[in-house]
């Protein structure tokens, strides 16, 4: 419905007005309103003009107020009541918005860092409720490109258009295998060749993980050609591709073949002798974590709280 609001006075000129009807004092209702009575006078004129019509009979003893005056009160307090009402259901969607947080991370973040930083958060902001998602880094960068989550965790080496980032703290890559696996028994382990030659036990191609450890074999293995350009060499097609982390470990310990992965996924199998590190010569495996964010639109209420708790964590704590 479209409504001329041209002769309607604003909400703070009509909460003036009523209170002149409960005080009966142009000079009091303006004390209490914050204001001098000049100032509240030179109000009810600007809403008398606006109207078109006289809404308060001054004199020496007081204000009343006009006929029309005392119609306008009592539409006044439905507005007014109808305008707190508004106010309050605005507060509470602010509430409920500032109290939740939809975070989608990494399945190492998500498996192996976020969990302290939850804790800390829940003992800083007890009301506050949190939803996790924990998928590959592309997803987690869809996901809060698409406002399915306030903030996200991804481990990849790109980031997508549309999103800002900063760096969370550093991971390191490591190869492993099966204890039996042929290549425990070598003694300066292997170079980025081989590597790139064997088909690993891999996550699907929009892992993080398996995005970063084929990045640092292609950097590895790229070599300036005699007439210009550069040689790319592709890492071999993984001999299985499995969605999860813990499958890939357990593929591994069962000789399925070796796999890159993080070493927070990998310490207590390897501590505890399922799993056997091999040491690869020439390839950086270090990659970086990151936080993303729609661009434009900074952290605010309990995604700013926990970004403050994961940049005051010792960075020993985040990438051992």
């Amino acid at each position: 419905m479209d409504v001329d609001l041209r002769r309607v006075p604003d909400l703070d000129s009509l909460q003036l007005l009523v209170r002149v009807a409960e005080l009966g004092s142009l000079s009091r209702a303006g004390r209490a309103h914050g204001i001098g009575q000049p100032a509240a006078s030179a109000r009810v004129l600007g809403m008398e003009r606006r109207m078109g019509t006289a809404l308060v009979q001054r004199s020496a003893r007081g204000s009343i107020l006009t006929p029309a005056g005392a119609l306008v009160v009592g539409w006044a307090r439905d507005v007014l009541a109808a305008a707190a009402g508004l106010g309050a259901g605005i507060a509470s969607l602010n509430a409920e918005s500032a109290s939740r947080l939809r975070v989608a991370a990494s399945m190492t973040v998500a498996e192996h860092l976020l969990p302290s930083w939850l804790v800390r958060l829940a003992a800083a902001s007890p009301g506050t409720a949190v939803s996790l998602q924990a998928m590959n880094s592309t997803e987690v960068a869809a996901a809060v490109l698409a406002g399915d989550a306030d903030i996200g965790f991804v481990e990849g080496p790109d980031v997508p258009a549309g999103l800002e980032t900063r760096s969370i703290g550093s991971d390191r890559l490591v190869v492993v295998v099966a204890p039996g696996h042929p290549w425990t028994r070598r003694r300066r382990g292997i170079d980025a060749a081989e590597l790139a030659g064997t088909r690993l036990v891999a996550r699907e191609a929009t892992s993080g993980t398996r995005a970063a450890a084929e990045a640092a074999l292609r950097a590895a293995l790229r070599s300036k050609q005699p007439g210009g350009g550069w040689h790319e060499v592709a890492p071999a097609r993984p001999v299985l591709e499995l969605s999860t982390t813990t499958a890939v470990r357990a593929a591994v310990a069962e000789g399925a073949g070796p796999a890159v992965l993080s070493h927070l996924a990998v310490e207590q199998d390897v501590a505890a002798g399922r799993l056997v590190l091999v040491q690869v010569e020439g390839v950086d495996l270090r990659r970086t974590l990151r936080a993303v964010w729609p661009s434009g639109q900074r952290p605010r209420g309990p995604a700013q709280d926990l970004l403050a708790i994961v940049n005051t964590t010792p960075r020993r704590a985040r990438a051992r």
